[in-house]
């Protein structure tokens, strides 16, 4: 008869995550969704995948936007509304603490696009899926910061009266290559590749973990259950990582 081997305790874990994170003089960090999920942020998803009816995937993709911009502006307006109420939960300021340990030897990769990251105070954040707080006008192509300020629902540009758009990366839109590749470059030079709040199915930013295991990296997965990264991570702790890092952190 097959036994299957007994998870080690968190605490087992926690230990053994602690001494590679100690010795790792290189680290970059993935996270997702479920690091903001604890501050309280709606994930827009709702019953089954929908938004008013509409399946999320239908309103933020380009088709979408031509088709019905003023929806998919309600949409996002509604998105960036609801993060003027949410600030960073204990989750964000530990990985601003280890940031400060190791200075500009820490990469932080988010797939979010409400910037906790930069409100709890972390410095070098690669926003491979973009911002709301950020604009891009369809026409001139300029970004501008927008914040969480209420925008109509077909705002324009100051410059050229173009249409503007979210500056996220919608579903059939490549990732911006001025952040996808020092991303790719991080998780492949760090010696220790912390995986947060993600499922790691969505690509190409699950690639990322094959990249920091090509590189020679241990990986460390902080999620509620486990999921599809589990297999690929060195030590899995499982949890709120509101809870799991600053306990990570106090045994550093």
């Amino acid at each position: 008869m097959h036994h299957p081997v007994e998870p080690e305790s968190l605490d087992a874990s926690l230990t053994k995550a602690a001494a590679i994170l100690r010795a790792a003089k290189r680290v970059a960090v993935l996270t997702g969704a479920g690091i903001s999920a604890e501050s309280g942020l709606a994930t827009f998803r709702g019953a089954g995948g929908l938004w008013e009816g509409h399946r999320v995937e239908e309103v933020a993709t380009p088709r979408a936007f031509q088709r019905d911009p003023t929806l998919v502006w309600r949409f996002y307006n509604l998105r960036r509304a609801n993060l003027a109420t949410v600030k960073p939960n204990p989750g964000h300021d530990a990985l601003v603490d280890i940031e400060k340990r190791l200075g500009d030897q820490f990469t932080l990769i988010t797939q979010n696009v409400d910037s906790l990251h930069y409100a709890a105070g972390s410095k070098n954040v690669l926003e491979i899926h973009g911002a709301l707080r950020r604009v891009r006008c369809t026409r001139c192509t300029r970004i501008t910061e927008r914040g969480t300020e209420a925008l109509p629902d077909l705002p324009r540009c100051d410059k050229c009266d173009g249409l503007l758009r979210p500056d996220v990366v919608w579903f059939e839109e490549e990732l911006p290559k001025d952040v996808w590749r020092p991303a790719v470059e991080a998780a492949y030079q760090c010696h220790c590749f912390l995986v947060v709040g993600t499922s790691a199915v969505v690509f190409p930013a699950a690639w990322l973990i094959e990249a920091a295991k090509n590189g020679g990296a241990k990986v460390i997965e902080v999620n509620l259950e486990r999921s599809a990264a589990s297999d690929r991570a060195d030590v899995v702790l499982l949890g709120p990582s509101g809870a799991t890092l600053p306990e990570l952190i106090k045994r550093l």
